[in-house]
């Protein structure tokens, strides 16, 4: 009975030291990955359970319909222009410089601008969606057209709405707070599981049901969380036209538009996926690829939770040229990477019989979608390690060049090798060109943390 006694101490003692000592950027860090865990663990088993109880309120077939809308809507994000990004970097240097007046000029330049950008966005898509066939597009029955306009209409309308509100979710996590940020997406999935859970009960499947409830509930909450902030934590930096500074758009903008690139790129080499997956096959096979992603997805969205409080650390650490806590903390989290390389392997093994306790035999995975997608998201977790220092010190030039290589030669090539080898070929492609942009992040990374970088390398 002592010895449980000194144990348990033993152990209580080992975690206070494990979030009392150490540098206190540091410290932040450790916060925000416990309480980031604790919230996305909710967020994963609210995501696995929305995935079979949206197939049975709809069908495989709809869903592959709503994956693949979902996926070519997400294209709208680049009419932020990176703006997003270019702030989450600017309000990370003002604050820490002290410069809180600044700060509130980025922020308030932020929304006014995104705010006119995506009300043209919206205005345009109002029109053009009355010429556009999405039948033809989706690759669906073409009785379903009237529907489906309807439904892009609604998803886009609050996307839009979304792409401005979501800017004090930018600003928590610049502050190196993600864990508050997570927590409202968080309540956003949560409130469309109970919404959909009520439509299987009470309505037949409906595919403008569900987009209303997953694209209007995270706007809901993200009211709610403005709201909460500004008049809080973060009232300061209250957004206010006085505040709007055209000057202030080219400094976000002259960072954010690399941002831009970057995520084209991303966007082009996985989002894209689904649709060269729905043409050369089907929505039953985009459904696999999905669902084969999501249980994969487990790993690399626990890796992200410990990599995003580092963004704004890496920020923070460059602009006080404390390069040793980039060296020590880097190390640290090569060792982790290497661990969520190793859980990809077992979930691979053990893949078969995890599908059927989670989704039944409703949707066929083929072993061979399971072992791409899981080599695929091998790579994505290895640029994660990188990825966030480099962002969060701006030196981007080379990943941006990387991205650019990868926009223009991923959907040729994915189309060549999805035509010969099926869904496998296409997750392929996007392996390859991973792995390319993951070589040249790895050696930039190693020449900026030992403060050897030159010429473009620092760039």
């Amino acid at each position: 009975m002592v010895r449980i006694f000194q144990l348990k101490n033993s152990a209580i003692k080992l975690v206070n030291d494990f979030f009392a000592k150490g540098h206190q950027r540091t410290l932040e860090v450790k916060k925000n990955i416990a309480s980031s865990f604790l919230i996305k663990g909710l967020s994963i088993a609210i995501n696995l359970a929305l995935v079979p109880l949206t197939i049975n309120y709809v069908n495989p077939s709809q869903y592959g319909i709503w994956l693949t809308l979902s996926s070519i809507i997400g294209w709208i994000s680049f009419f932020d222009i990176g703006f997003g990004n270019g702030l989450r970097n600017r309000f990370a240097e003002a604050k820490a410089s002290g410069n809180y007046e600044k700060a509130r000029i980025y922020v308030s330049t932020t929304y006014t601008t995104l705010a006119i950008l995506f009300t043209i966005v919206w205005l345009i898509f109002l029109i053009t969606n009355f010429f556009l066939n999405w039948s033809t597009i989706l690759n669906a029955p073409e009785e379903m057209a009237v529907e489906l306009s309807k439904l892009a209409f609604i998803v886009v309308s609050f996307f839009c709405l979304q792409m401005v509100l979501k800017t004090i979710n930018t600003i928590i996590i610049a502050d190196q707070k993600p864990a508050k940020a997570m927590f409202f997406d968080m309540l956003g999935q949560l409130i469309a599981l109970c919404i959909i859970y009520i439509l299987t009960k009470t309505t037949h499947g409906s595919l403008i049901n569900l987009g209303l409830a997953l694209s209007g509930a995270p706007v809901f909450i993200i009211i709610i969380a403005s709201l909460w902030f500004y008049t809080t934590d973060y009232k300061y930096f209250i957004p206010s036209l006085k505040y709007f500074k055209l000057s202030s758009v080219y400094d976000i903008i002259k960072l954010g538009s690399k941002f831009f690139l970057i995520q084209i790129g991303v966007i082009v080499i996985y989002q894209t996926n689904n649709i060269i997956i729905a043409h050369i096959s089907n929505m039953e096979a985009v459904a696999s690829f999905n669902i084969a992603n999501k249980y994969f997805g487990i790993i690399v969205m626990a890796f992200s939770i410990i990599m995003a409080p580092f963004w704004s650390a890496f920020t923070e650490a460059y602009v006080k040229n404390d390069f040793y806590w980039m060296q020590t903390t880097l190390k640290k989290l090569t060792y982790i990477s290497f661990l969520g390389i190793l859980g990809i392997c077992v979930l691979i093994l053990i893949s078969k019989y995890i599908y059927v306790l989670w989704i039944g035999n409703s949707v066929y995975i083929p072993i061979s979608t399971t072992i791409i997608v899981g080599v695929n998201n091998m790579v994505l977790l290895l640029i994660w390690l990188y990825t966030p220092l480099l962002n969060g010190i701006g030196k981007i030039k080379i990943q941006t060049m990387t991205y650019i290589f990868a926009i223009i030669c991923h959907i040729p090539f994915a189309l060549f090798l999805g035509k010969n080898t099926g869904i496998v070929g296409v997750i392929l492609s996007s392996a390859i060109f991973s792995t390319f942009i993951l070589i040249f992040a790895h050696i930039q990374v190693r020449l900026l943390v030992k403060n050897k970088a030159k010429g473009i390398w620092n760039d």
